[in-house]
């Protein structure tokens, strides 16, 4: 009884609003039409012996619900029957049909006060038809419910899929990336109801899967490992590669595509999406044809550039522009809040938030996810077989403000929002889907190294190397915010460069590279991901040993590994091959490693991370891990962030997967998931379940051919770093 009460008044309510924002949308047009009246010669909407303002504005008034009516009841069966109309063609009979329909709506004004030439009335019903949606639009700008119902009339579906007795397509695969999420605060957040959702499709038998990442626990290498079947090779977020002199940064687009391409030719095969796929606000394409704000994308010049084509498509429509540029604004005065608020409270840790990064912040958490749920809701409306999108808002803002706190909790609850409208939508597609959520990598809390110890681990090197430091550097401060270290986020990074390339604007691949190189062929390069760092001597073109390092600088790894800040340093030897050396002179050959001794606080699993990068051809010659706290969970970021990720320590190693009970299981009973590659190769028997064998079934040999299957039709832009 309670119930039906509380629905009908809930029935009411919506209904009520509806009607608000019908009259609140009348009204603006109407005064829109007055204004034009006044401006333009051609368009009248008084009789010739003229007319008071009150009949005029009545006249307007009518003109403009008349015009409002047609344009919800007949404008959509013209789009209907104008639908197999070529793209070019029909882009170009909207201007004229919408500015018939407005020549209709003045016929029907009483006593013929509207008149508009036929030329003037295109002009008008386009400002017409921009305003409402526009208006309609920002009244709902956190009305889930009336923007859904909006997407639902520009694809021409209004109800949800019923069954007719007819067999059903094969189910259709979305994969949605929470990127940064890891599996403790996805615990966190679904017991402390800030993700409804997730903890619905818990109760209802979603398996949830913990898998632990590699050494390099950041986006570039697992989404390339998921994506791609392959992450050989990709030793941190960034790196310097002595054999073509560059650095590597795994988010930009130079870096992007060399990544992808090296990965095809390993595996020979284009990667996950190969077969009538969609890639959405990824770093690497995974072989898919629909490609949005994919930064591999990025490196392709010319109109064929479909990454920027995500944001054309979305805000070709001025409804969701307003709506977005709404959201931004507000999301912009939460950050200078937010930050405001950390500050007065003293909080710490804490890092740099003003300049430029409540915009950035901004971009990711509300454009970002705006198009990319936007693309993805129109991927499944469209009956695409696989999907995989990266939602980036909760690692953007965790870099700045932790992985735990009021302003990450704020973020999780609107990634289930997201996650909600894209689950609803799944009801109205031609087919079934079965929505898969899986993270990247976690974050781990902490203060900065440079905050806990007052210098960074480049002025560490320096100073080991008897290099000149700066003269703050033996004054050791604790406690205080970091000054930063160098680099910046992954995410900050990947949203200014999104922002530029929706611009058009270049992107600069000489910012972030060119700073990091040394003066002079002997000084060390210092690269630093997350709480990983990388030393390289560029004028040795071999990986030196530890015996040549000790021998130009003595004290260089002896400062490194009995730095309170730092765990462990990898190293090659001539002796043992490789050595891990830690505090009170521990020196343990990689081929005698085992998750016991220095690596023994970072958890199972360490020792084979550590032992697989120790393998590949651009591994640096020094490679340094943050120390870990298990008792707070804590590491220390060489970059200025106070929840980080990229090394060995904590929650950033720990993502998770969460499946729907009618997949098979990711792995069998007692089994652990370990590494991206083996997440690729469920995610691929996953859609071979749903779709059948035209997914290939394994990862064939590498092939010269394997090149074509790239989305690059041009020689790739280098990175400059000379």
């Amino acid at each position: 009884m309670g119930d039906g009460r509380w629905g009908g008044a809930e029935r009411w309510r919506s209904a009520g609003r509806a009607l608000g924002r019908v009259v609140a949308v009348w009204a603006v047009s109407t005064l829109t039409m007055l204004i034009l009246a006044a401006l333009l010669p051609a368009f009248a909407l008084q009789s010739a012996e003229g007319d008071t303002f009150t009949r005029t504005a009545l006249t307007a008034a009518a003109a403009a619900g008349a015009f409002g009516l047609l344009g919800a009841l007949v404008w959509p069966l013209i789009v209907r029957a104008l639908l197999l109309v070529p793209a070019l063609v029909l882009g170009l009979l909207v201007f004229f049909l919408n500015g018939s329909l407005l020549l209709v709506a003045l016929w029907l004004v009483p006593d013929g006060r509207g008149t508009a030439d036929p030329e003037t009335a295109v002009v008008v019903a386009a400002v017409m038809s921009a305003v409402a949606s526009a208006t309609s639009t920002g009244l709902a700008v956190r009305d889930d419910d009336a923007y859904r119902r909006r997407l639902y009339r520009l694809t021409g579906r209004t109800r949800p899929r019923v069954s007719d007795g007819t067999p059903e397509q094969a189910p259709g695969t979305v994969f949605l990336q929470l990127d940064g999420v890891g599996l403790h605060v996805l615990r966190g957040a679904v017991a402390d109801g800030l993700m409804p959702t997730v903890a619905s499709w818990l109760e209802a038998g979603h398996r949830l899967t913990p898998w632990r990442t590699d050494w390099s626990s950041q986006t570039g290498a697992s989404q390339l490992g998921i994506l791609h079947g392959s992450n050989e090779d990709v030793p941190a977020f960034r790196w310097y590669e002595k054999d073509t002199g560059r650095v590597m940064v795994s988010n930009r687009p130079a870096s992007a595509v060399e990544l992808q391409r090296r990965a095809v030719r390993r595996t020979g095969d284009g990667g996950l999406l190969t077969v009538d796929g969609a890639s959405r606000g990824n770093l690497f394409s995974g072989g898919a044809d629909q490609l949005a704000l994919v930064l591999s994308m990025a490196a392709r010049r010319g109109r064929r550039n479909r990454s920027r084509a995500g944001y054309f498509a979305y805000f070709s429509d001025p409804a969701n522009a307003v709506r977005t540029a709404g959201s931004l604004v507000a999301e912009c005065f939460r950050e200078i809040f937010q930050s405001t608020g950390a500050l007065l409270r003293r909080e710490t840790p804490r890092v740099s938030r003003g300049g430029t990064y409540p915009f950035v912040r901004a971009f990711a958490t509300v454009v970002e996810r705006d198009v990319v749920v936007a693309a993805v809701m129109g991927d499944m409306l469209a009956g695409r077989t696989a999907v995989y999108a990266d939602l980036v808002a909760y690692d953007e803002v965790a870099h700045h403000s932790g992985p735990h706190g009021r302003d990450t909790d704020q973020v999780l609850r609107r990634l289930d929002r997201s996650v909600a409208l894209i689950a609803t939508v799944a009801e109205h597609a031609p087919r079934p889907y079965r929505i898969v959520l899986l993270s990247d990598h976690g974050q781990s809390p902490g203060e900065t190294f440079e905050g806990a110890y007052g210098l960074t681990l480049k002025e560490l090197v320096r100073a080991g190397c008897g290099l000149p430091v700066p003269r703050r550097v033996r004054r050791i401060r604790r406690g205080r915010p970091g000054a930063g270290s160098g680099g910046g986020s992954e995410a900050r990074d990947a949203a200014r460069d999104a922002l530029r390339l929706a611009l058009h604007r270049p992107v600069d691949e000489t910012d972030e590279t060119a700073k990091e190189l040394p003066a002079r062929p002997s000084e060390p390069i210092v690269l630093a991901s997350g709480n990983l760092g990388l030393v390289s001597f560029p004028d040795v073109p071999h990986r030196m040993t530890r015996e040549e390092i000790d021998r130009r600088h003595p004290a260089l790894l002896r400062a490194l590994a009995h730095h309170p800040g730092i765990g462990f340093v990898l190293v090659a030897s001539e002796e043992h091959g490789s050595v891990v050396l830690a505090r009170d002179g521990v020196e343990v050959p990689v081929a005698e490693l085992d998750d016991g001794g220095p690596l023994a606080v970072f958890g199972p699993g360490a020792a084979r991370a550590v032992r697989r990068t120790d393998g590949f051809p651009h591994v640096a010659d020094i490679m340094v891990n943050s120390m870990y706290d298990p008792a707070t969970g804590t590491v220390h970021a060489f970059e200025e962030q106070i929840g980080s990720h990229g090394g060995l320590g904590g929650e950033q190693s720990h993502p998770f997967l969460l499946s729907p009970p009618e997949l098979s299981p990711p792995v069998g009973a007692g089994e652990e998931l370990v590494g991206a590659e083996q997440v690729h190769r469920v995610l691929r028997r996953w859609l071979r379940e749903c779709s059948g064998p035209q997914v290939p079934l394994e990862i064939s040999p590498s092939t010269g051919g394997s090149e074509s299957l790239l989305p690059v039709d041009r020689q790739v832009t280098q990175d400059k770093n000379r």
